[in-house]
């Protein structure tokens, strides 16, 4: 009983700031058109990621958008979760056609405290940032006390976004525009 009660405790601080749709249309205010595409990397696929990024890919799909106004495309909204401390954290990353970080935006955070890697300014670090960029928590990305296991897993998985954007991604680009499969 008492295990559930702690379930239902933490369940009700979740807290859901953005749906995926909204995210897009913050992320890529121009955009006419939001190509959905899930990619089911392939073991080599996922090896290759790790060995860039640093950080093992925690499954083997990767759901992305491709943002274009009308046939040129603007770049990759990915969604991702990665654990805080003891729950998922959902995000996107939106990324420039070129694989620099445009913006990221935290879509729920379950956490009963930390929720502050949801602020402008702690977001703001990764902008700019490239699969290149060193990505790392007290280095280039400040950490936030009472959040270090949040902000270590949110750079990680950005880092790793990255890496798949750079080996897996970057070709859906190319990709005439059409209507979502």
């Amino acid at each position: 009983v008492l295990a559930a009660l702690l379930a239902i405790a933490g369940a009700a601080r979740a807290e859901r700031y953005l749906t995926v749709p909204e995210a897009q249309r913050i992320c890529f205010p121009q955009a006419d058109q939001f190509v959905a595409r899930t990619n089911n990397l392939s073991p080599d696929q996922l090896k290759a990621i790790a060995r860039q990024s640093g950080v093992k890919a925690p499954r083997p799909q990767c759901r992305f958008w491709i943002a274009r106004r009308g046939a040129t495309p603007l770049g990759l909204l990915v969604l991702d979760q990665v654990f805080g401390k003891h729950e998922l954290i959902d995000y996107v990353v939106a990324m420039t056609p070129d694989g620099r970080v445009l913006q990221v935006e935290i879509i729920e955070y379950r956490e009963n405290y930390g929720s502050e890697i949801r602020t402008e300014k702690w977001r703001a670090q990764f902008r700019d940032k490239s699969s290149a960029s060193p990505l790392k928590l007290s280095g280039d990305i400040y950490n936030i006390s009472g959040a270090t296991i949040s902000c270590r897993h949110v750079t990680e998985g950005v880092k790793r976004l990255l890496a798949t954007f750079d080996l897996v991604l970057k070709p859906a680009l190319a990709e005439p525009p059409g209507p979502s499969p």
